[in-house]
């Protein structure tokens, strides 16, 4: 009996010590897209503090390539979105082509490389992008078998491939020599209408995927069902279409963001977007459940265990564009499990893990009605009253940026005043109506980060203006595209629809900045702490003037127990923020811009922070190919002009703000006399 007990005490005590070690690791790496299965983004790395990030150095940079070796035509329709995993001691990550790429965590050098051969003229409707890639251990295959630990991706051609994780050799054993080929149920109107952007979510020896579908092109458009794998084998297990299609003709309600997973419960959460077609429901009567819903599937058998709806009846594309953060969270009345949702109109929902209901009361509140000829409205939506939206929901005359007289540039009065404009809500109209938060946010793909010992949500937001219009079709039949307006021709619908982003004749947005923020809300306090605006105008004003004015943030950000959270922008540079006050406390310059979400880990004993540098080509930045990392300095080291600290507020503004904003309309309004002497000569 002794002898028993001893063996039983040596496997706990070995058990155990296994079980630390696992967690230690899961600590110096980064496993999943969003950080943890549950996307918090947290990182209990504290080595790099705000007391020393001014010591970050460039560690390497590496480039896929892409930018030299691909056709133009595709290189210039990239969005470098990927965000690499810490795994078997490879950083992997995927390029906009759907290349799979691992490196050496601490030199950056290249250790194998997979390429699916994607075509160059896909015209993927999502431009060519790939935000990541999802990992899983096979706990029933040998230790050194082949694929026991594996990748999975999904593609730009509708592809899930896996991947052997230490070799990057397809897994023989998945689907037909390592991939699957997705079948639609139905045709395409182009190749680039369908497509996967996000990573796979992983769990219950599951691999879960959804999909990105072309917006505003027909009413009767591909569904956007979600569909549940065998890890192994690759066979298709479940599908579930988000979308009750009772009485209604509509597509989409697909899951394009990336999703959660709670391995323990079982359970997957998918964060569903808007039926088709965006902006005309008039074939869609009824709220639409379960599009624009948090959804909590069984992972292993894609059954519906909750639903809840953030957005009825979606007519402003107001679509669920970020991962589920699940995290436990202190509410006052005890801790609980919970999902929180942040979304594009700037609400953050807090709901019970379990069953969906929320942590705080939501109201529904009456909004504004009076819609185009077939357009039923929802007569109210669903508002969070616990917790303050991240940003303003309202626009009007007073905020409109003005850096020059009106006699010079009237342009965003004009095109703003004839506008409907009755705040969160307003309906699209054929008048054209004025949507803020704009559809892309708010929040979006970037997500949000969790810190769980300060219990504070962290999270980017884009501030701009959509004008909106809907144009009957015996007009919209004669239309052709044009510079800055996108045509949506919303096939079988009595309308079709532009959008276009408030911008003055200058080029400037017409909504007073900051234009993108990073803020910090105490979820317990239901108060923001904090904002911080976040980017320059350096990589896009004349003479590289750095105006402290934000940018768009559609990437989102880490945050580390050391006290930092770090985000990247749509200008040149990766940023580091004191996570206790906002304030900016350092910046790493890339090759590109990094819109993409950073990432942090261990290697070796010294902590890296990641982003992909490529750029975006839908905000027309610069585009690029790599990957840079930063770490701190080493003995003889020294930061260079790659890493600089902020020493006073304002960042690199020369003078007062008021003196930078002089300079600029002074430049302007040189540009503008100079082009109207031109224009008379």
């Amino acid at each position: 009996m002794a002898l028993r007990r001893d063996a039983i005490a040596i496997v706990v005590i070995v058990a155990h010590g296994l079980l630390v070690q696992a967690a230690v690791a899961s600590a110096r790496a980064w496993p999943q897209w969003g950080g943890d299965a549950g996307g918090t983004r947290f990182s209990p790395l504290a080595q790099i503090t705000p007391a020393n990030v001014d010591k970050l150095v460039r560690a390497w940079d590496y480039h896929t390539g892409d930018s030299t070796v691909r056709p133009p035509a595709a290189a210039l329709r990239t969005k470098f979105e990927a965000t690499p995993l810490l795994i078997d001691d490879s950083l992997v990550f995927c390029s906009p082509f759907n290349e799979v790429i691992a490196l050496d965590p601490g030199t950056g050098v290249e250790k194998w490389r997979f390429d699916p051969k994607l075509a160059n003229d896909l015209r993927p409707a999502n431009r060519y992008a790939c935000r990541g890639v999802a990992h899983w251990v096979d706990a029933q295959a040998p230790a050194d078998a082949v694929c026991r630990s594996r990748l999975f991706m999904g593609t730009v051609d509708a592809r899930l491939i896996a991947l052997d994780a230490r070799t990057g050799r397809p897994c023989a054993g998945f689907g037909v020599g390592g991939e699957v080929r997705i079948d639609l149920g139905t045709d395409l109107l182009w190749p680039g209408e369908f497509q996967i952007t996000s990573a796979p979510a992983v769990g219950r020896n599951m691999v879960v995927v959804g999909s990105s579908i072309a917006d505003n092109q027909r009413v009767a458009a591909p569904p956007g069902t979600v569909r549940g794998f065998d890890a192994r084998t690759g066979a298709l297990r479940w599908s579930f279409d988000p979308l009750i299609h009772d009485g209604i003709t509509a597509g989409h309600a697909n899951v394009w963001a990336p999703m959660s997973v709670d391995d323990e419960r079982g359970l997957v959460f998918l964060p569903t977007s808007s039926p088709s077609p965006d902006f005309f429901g008039g074939a869609r009567p009824g709220d639409n459940r379960h599009s624009d819903s948090v959804v909590a599937l069984r992972i292993e058998t894609g059954a519906l265990v909750w639903s809840f709806q953030t957005t009825h009846h979606d007519v402003w594309d107001y679509d669920l564009p970020a991962q589920p953060t699940l995290a436990r969270l202190e509410t006052g009345q005890g801790a609980r499990d919970v999902v929180m949702q942040p979304t594009k109109q700037g609400f953050v929902f807090v709901l019970d893990r379990d069953t969906g209901a929320p942590i705080w009361p939501v109201e529904e509140r009456a909004v504004p009605q009076g819609a185009v000829d077939g357009e039923r409205l929802s007569p109210t939506q669903p508002f969070p009253t616990h917790l303050p939206p991240l940003l303003a929901q309202r626009f009007t005359s007073e905020d409109i940026f003005r850096v020059v007289p009106r006699f010079v540039d009237s342009s965003c009065e004009d095109q703003l005043a004839p506008l409907r404009n009755d705040g969160l809500y307003t309906p699209p109209t054929t008048q054209g109506t004025l949507i803020y938060p704009m559809t892309g946010g708010g929040v979006n793909w970037g997500g949000a980060a969790f810190d769980p010992v300060r219990q504070i949500l962290y999270a980017n937001v884009s501030r701009a203006i959509h004008i909106v219009r809907l144009i009957p079709r015996d007009q919209a039949d004669r239309m052709r595209s044009q510079p800055g307006i996108e045509l949506g021709l919303q096939r079988g619908a009595p309308f079709a629809v532009t959008r276009a982003i408030a911008m003055s004749k200058l080029g400037l947005l017409c909504n007073r900045p900051p234009w993108g923020e990073m803020v910090a809300l105490d979820l317990k306090a239901g108060k923001v702490l904090w904002r911080s605006t976040v980017g320059t105008t350096e990589d896009r004003a004349p003479l590289g003037l750095a105006f402290k004015w934000g940018t768009p943030l559609v990437n989102g950000l880490v945050v580390t127990a050391g006290g930092l959270i770090f985000t990247g922008a749509m200008d040149a540079y990766l940023r580091a923020f004191d996570a206790g006050s906002g304030e900016e406390l350092w910046q790493g310059r890339l090759p590109a811009p990094g819109v993409a979400n950073p990432m942090t880990y261990q290697w070796k004993g010294e902590q890296y922070v990641v982003i992909a540098a490529g750029g975006h080509s839908e905000a027309g930045t610069t585009l690029g190919d790599g990957v840079v990392a930063f770490r701190l300095a080493r003995v003889g080291e020294s930061p260079s002009l790659w890493s600089r600290t902020i020493d006073r507020p304002g960042g690199r503004l020369a003078g007062s703000a008021m003196m930078a904003g002089f300079v600029l309309a002074a430049l302007l309004l040189a540009w503008w006399q100079w082009r109207r002497r031109r224009r008379r000569a």
